[in-house]
């Protein structure tokens, strides 16, 4: 199953693995990157208080090895975040944020 990077890499056009930097994901999706600051920060927190819920490096729940880093985990928020995964249930009060900064652009 591809990830929520893999699915915004080829929606957007890019390599399957290719990297990218909040300011960029808030530059092709249009979600302001003060948003995507907060999914980061919230991504940090939740790997700080929910260390059984990160997943390893391979993407196992629970797996044996070496697990994601806080960085890591908050990148996969953000990009579940803007392709519509979990974290937008999640950050359902972000999700809003940006849709009513929008529609204001209108």
């Amino acid at each position: 199953m591809p990830t929520n990077k893999e699915k915004f890499n080829k929606r957007y056009g890019f390599a399957k693995d290719a990297p990218h930097s909040k300011a960029e994901i808030a530059r092709i999706t249009g979600i302001s990157k003060s948003i995507l600051d907060d999914v980061y920060d919230r991504g940090v927190g939740a790997h700080r208080t929910n260390p059984g819920s990160v997943r390893n490096v391979k993407g196992v729940k629970g797996g044996g090895g070496k697990k994601m880093s806080p960085q890591q985990w908050a990148m996969g928020r953000i990009y579940s975040f803007v392709m519509g995964g979990p974290a937008r249930k999640s950050d359902n009060d972000l999700w809003q944020k940006h849709k009513k900064s929008k529609k204001a652009k209108k």
